[in-house]
């Protein structure tokens, strides 16, 4: 029998629910973005990584506002929303160079969120094979890139992005 270790996730299983408040609202008001994993912020989303990610790369896009539903965001913000996801979408192929993505959303703790009052998309790279036995029988996934490495991959290139807005 082979033992996988994943020390990362040992914090997660055990530690109590934090209050620390919504993690997209703490990252969007502290500067420091590597403790954060903040790759990008304006004035409108943010781009975190995922703490506990599916594979490397596994992103997040949401409202710097806190929302929990689409339906409370305006047009701009649902702009700037999918325009910042393509974005990392082509940084996320450009650095890794997936086979395929994953892109969506949970809405809503019955429908899966984990932070069901602020809402965000997902954004997981996806590669051939990717999905072995590991998570079939053993509920295990294998993220074989520290988060550290990745950061440092990724945030050089979301350094000075400018996302952009269309004038209409």
């Amino acid at each position: 029998m082979r033992t996988l270790f994943t020390p990362w996730r040992f914090a997660y299983l055990t530690a109590p629910a934090p209050d620390n408040g919504c993690i997209f609202c703490v990252a969007a008001a502290r500067d420091d973005r590597e403790a954060t994993l903040t790759l990008y912020r304006d004035d409108d989303v943010i781009v975190m990584m995922n703490k506990f990610p599916y594979t490397n790369g596994h992103l997040m896009v949401a409202p710097v506002v806190h929302t929990a539903r689409l339906t409370d965001s305006s047009d701009e913000i649902l702009a700037a929303l999918i325009r910042t996801t393509a974005v990392a979408q082509r940084i996320l192929s450009e650095v890794y160079g997936p086979h395929g993505f994953n892109i969506g959303m949970n809405i809503g703790s019955a429908a899966g969120a984990g932070i069901a009052d602020h809402y965000h998309m997902h954004i997981v790279p996806r590669w051939g094979g990717d999905s072995n036995f590991m998570t079939v029988t053993a509920a295990t996934r294998l993220v074989p890139e520290d988060l550290g490495v990745t950061f440092a991959k990724l945030r050089p290139r979301f350094g000075s992005l400018e996302v952009g807005r269309r004038e209409s």
